[in-house]
């Protein structure tokens, strides 16, 4: 059969309804199989695997709704609609409980089953496309879909695994800007038992104290100026899953203190409510600060960093990770590709690795997507080079650190003019052949540079 619309499966032991059924479900465009007992349609349903069931109750060696229960179980997807001549408030409810989509009663009349069989086909490819699109959104935070392979990385994640599968109510991240403590959340989110459930996210430092608590905890009507209607906050819509708090240390003091009852009463109420809403929601907070000595120093509260920290996990700066940074710049050039017109890149110098490798990254994660992104706009060629990368980058000396350089000395002794032209070549390269910025790395002029390179006879060049 040509663009059939489905395979419809009819199970009745009258041979004549079967073939008024099956003989309208072809003119429909339809294809049919068929069963006349609960064994027949048990073999039937595994060999042809069909989209919905026209499914009797009365059976003569059993009822319709041991079939129900049993193919719903193994194949969840597949629609049932049950057709009895005996319409019984009981068997009604028993299979809707027991999974089915609908309940006809005989004799059917074809235009009522038409309509139902369009609308239960409708309801399956939509629920195909919610779970595709959960699978897709969860696909991305997945544990798995974190890159890094430092012990440091590998430690946080096996503790961010473990709590995600607890029952343990609230959890600490704690990392500098742009470790990735958002990804953490969500991962910890779609690992855990709730992630059929909604996953909310609040940045903390994003809104002033007032809006907040009325996003967290909601609203009655009334309750303010602007309060029109009655209005579900987080905690609310989120029952059931996760609610990420996002830059908690920015939080201010009274609204910690709200946080804190309802985290230890297991309850919360809507601004001008009176009546206490269970809270059935895990609570992930985040922070860049390090609120054990921000509580310390009175600018967050004690107590709500204990009950926040039952499990604290600490994510480390990108500086910590070792090869991760090669790692991670490899992810990003390929994510850069896919944008990229023309030649793509392939990966980094052995300069470029050497620098980033070294850099002390104050942004993290963040700033290496960025210089990433930088770099596969201005490069030409094939490799990320030196040539664009920002000029804190060239220094050679760590951001921020105010570190000298330290040389050592072979144990058997090196010429100094060796060492000059080394240096003096590597500036050359690492800016491009830019003079200019090579002399400044070496804290000397344009023309003793071009004179130290042309004296080691290298070729460089005489303009920028």
């Amino acid at each position: 059969m040509k663009n059939s619309l489905g395979k419809i499966m009819i199970v009745d032991d009258d041979r004549f309804i079967r073939m008024a059924l099956g003989e309208a479900l072809r003119s429909w465009n339809y294809e049919t199989v068929e069963a006349d007992s609960v064994a027949t349609a048990r073999k039937v349903f595994a060999d042809e695997e069909p989209a919905v069931m026209l499914l009797d109750i009365d059976l003569p060696d059993g009822s319709g709704l041991d079939v129900l229960t049993e193919i719903k179980e193994s194949n969840p997807d597949t629609i049932a609609v049950m057709i009895t001549g005996n319409v019984d408030i009981g068997n009604t409810v028993s299979a809707l409980r027991g999974g089915a989509h609908d309940f006809i009663g005989k004799p059917v009349r074809l235009e009522e089953l038409r309509v139902t069989l369009r609308n239960a086909l409708e309801t399956r490819d939509l629920r195909r496309q919610v779970k595709q699109a959960r699978d897709e959104k969860a696909r991305g935070f997945k544990f798995d879909e974190i890159i890094g392979e430092s012990a440091a990385m590998a430690e946080a994640m096996e503790l961010a695994r473990r709590v995600a599968v607890s029952d343990v109510g609230s959890i600490l991240l704690n990392g500098e800007t742009g470790t990735g403590k958002d990804l953490f959340a969500r991962a910890i989110h779609y690992a855990s038992e709730r992630v059929e459930a909604p996953y909310l996210a609040i940045n903390c430092a994003a809104l002033p104290a007032n809006l907040i608590e009325s996003e967290l905890f909601g609203y009655e009507k009334g309750a303010f100026t602007d309060a029109k209607q009655r209005k579900e906050g987080l905690f609310e819509q989120a029952t059931g899953g996760t609610i990420f708090l996002d830059e908690i240390g920015e939080m201010e003091i009274a609204l910690q203190a709200k946080l804190l009852r309802v985290l230890e009463e297991g309850a919360f109420r809507r601004v001008g409510g009176l009546k206490d809403i269970p809270l059935n929601a895990r609570i992930v907070a985040a922070s860049n600060r390090d609120l054990k000595k921000e509580s310390e120093a009175g600018n967050f509260r004690l107590d709500l960093f204990f009950r926040l920290s039952i499990i604290q996990v600490d994510i480390p700066p990108l500086r910590d990770r070792g090869d991760d940074v090669l790692l991670l710049a490899q992810h990003y050039i390929d994510r850069a590709n896919v944008k990229r017109r023309g030649k793509q890149l392939k990966g980094l110098t052995p300069e470029v690795s050497r620098i980033f490798k070294h850099y002390r990254w104050s942004g993290n994660v963040r700033e290496l997507r960025n210089v990433i992104e930088r770099a596969s706009i201005l490069e030409d060629g094939e490799m990320v080079t030196s040539a664009h990368l920002p000029a804190d980058m060239l220094s050679g000396v760590p951001e921020s650190s105010g570190e000298t350089a330290t040389f050592v000395l072979p144990p058997n002794g090196v010429a100094l003019e060796t060492v000059e032209f080394e240096l003096s070549k590597q500036a050359y390269e690492r800016t491009g052949g830019n003079l200019t910025r090579a002399a400044k790395l070496l804290d000397i002029s344009r023309d003793q540079l071009r004179y130290k390179l042309r004296k080691a006879g290298y070729a460089a060049a005489t303009e920028d």
